[in-house]
């Protein structure tokens, strides 16, 4: 699947190979989304989406956490200017554009970022140690990813709202 990735394993898998198999591979920092994870997985995305042997793309993280959301070390020295001008959330949403299906295995974390991330793929298969939760409100903000909005198509607007303004977390 290309080059090789610092924050990411990839191959293909499958009794054929043709299943794209991409595993968040950030252990120290429970898959935090830093933006070098996040440029590598939209590389690995355009491979998988490329490669015409590939049918179903898995994305998936480790048994502790998906991802325990975005890499909130990297964005605190950023003022809303940078943020902003810099376009810091622009191509977050390249899951949700693969043409191929994307599945979200989650086991552990999925919070924040993470929680938005197994929201953009098609299907989510979540083990039985699957946290989902958008605590984002605990650190004075609200999801920033799209996540108000999938979280509702997902679960329903008052458990969403629930979520969201308190930070509480769901179990599979």
């Amino acid at each position: 699947a290309g080059a090789a990735f610092q924050y990411l394993l990839v191959q293909k898998t499958g009794a054929q190979k043709n299943v794209g198999l991409i595993q968040l591979n950030r252990p120290q920092a429970l898959n935090a989304l830093c933006e070098g994870l996040m440029a590598e997985l939209r590389r690995a995305l355009d491979a998988m989406e490329s490669d015409p042997e590939v049918g179903a793309i898995v994305l998936t993280g480790s048994q502790k956490a998906f991802a325990a959301g975005a890499d909130i070390k990297e964005m605190q020295t950023k003022t809303f200017q940078e943020t902003y001008s810099s376009g810091f959330l622009a191509g977050w949403d390249k899951v949700s554009v693969v043409r191929k299906p994307i599945i979200a295995a989650v086991n552990g974390y999925a919070l924040g970022g993470g929680c938005e991330l197994a929201m953009m793929c098609d299907i989510i298969y979540a083990g039985e140690k699957a946290q989902f939760g958008q605590p984002e409100i605990l650190l004075g903000t609200i999801p920033g990813a799209g996540g108000t909005q999938r979280l509702t198509r997902a679960v329903g607007k008052s458990l969403a709202m629930e979520m969201v303004l308190t930070g509480d977390r769901i179990s599979a």
